[in-house]
């Protein structure tokens, strides 16, 4: 299963800007478009949705910029990925073919929608908070080297 730059996007700068909030009160769009070697108009985009949808907080301005809020870590990455369109993902054919569902199957149909109930379920239950729970110095590493 693959999934969009959107999505990658979206979670990276979440990430960072968790990783981050020790530091740094607030975090302008082009250090985090640097850090992260995303492309800035992009991620402005991305994170105008985040921002939207009251998963982090933005203040315009010379001293302005992007920061977590008391719902950030609770977020599930199921909701990221509606967010940024990739909920289609659990219902496209990995083969790409025009229909495939369970009364047109494609030929490893059935043995796929085994694991993407498994993913679809993962993705349901992790949030923001969890993935921050690894070591975060080697995890801010492998974030900014990507």
């Amino acid at each position: 299963m693959m999934f969009s730059k959107s999505f990658g996007y979206a979670i990276r700068s979440i990430l960072y800007l968790a990783l981050m909030e020790e530091e740094k009160d607030k975090i302008q769009l082009d250090e985090i478009s640097e850090e992260l070697n995303v492309p800035r108009y992009f991620l402005a985009k991305v994170m105008n949705k985040l921002v939207k949808e009251g998963i982090l907080d933005s203040v315009k301005g010379h001293n302005g910029g992007f920061s977590i809020n008391e719902k950030t870590l609770s977020v599930k990455l199921i909701s990221i990925m509606s967010l940024t369109g990739e909920s289609s993902q659990f219902s496209k054919c990995v083969l790409q073919l025009g229909k495939c569902n369970a009364s047109y199957p494609c030929p490893i149909h059935d043995r796929v929608e085994l694991l993407r109930r498994e993913w679809q379920a993962l993705f349901k239950s992790l949030t923001i908070g969890d993935l921050l729970k690894k070591n975060e110095n080697n995890f801010m590493k492998s974030l900014i080297a990507i």
